[in-house]
């Protein structure tokens, strides 16, 4: 089991921890409706992929 040797400045604690942010998903126009969906997932408002009805949608 890893043990720690030297305790770790500050500085270097938030160099590593400078990844640990949260990103916003990345968002495409639906071409059918218009609507904000992620890429390459069917549409959750007109239920399309592709240009072909994948869902049917209420």
């Amino acid at each position: 089991m890893a043990v720690q040797q030297h305790r770790s400045s500050k500085t270097r604690k938030r160099l590593r921890r400078t990844h640990f942010k949260l990103e916003k998903p990345t968002l495409v126009t639906c071409p059918q409706c218009g609507e904000y969906k992620l890429p390459h997932h069917a549409c959750k408002n007109c239920g399309t992929y592709k240009g072909r009805t994948v869902i049917a949608v209420k």
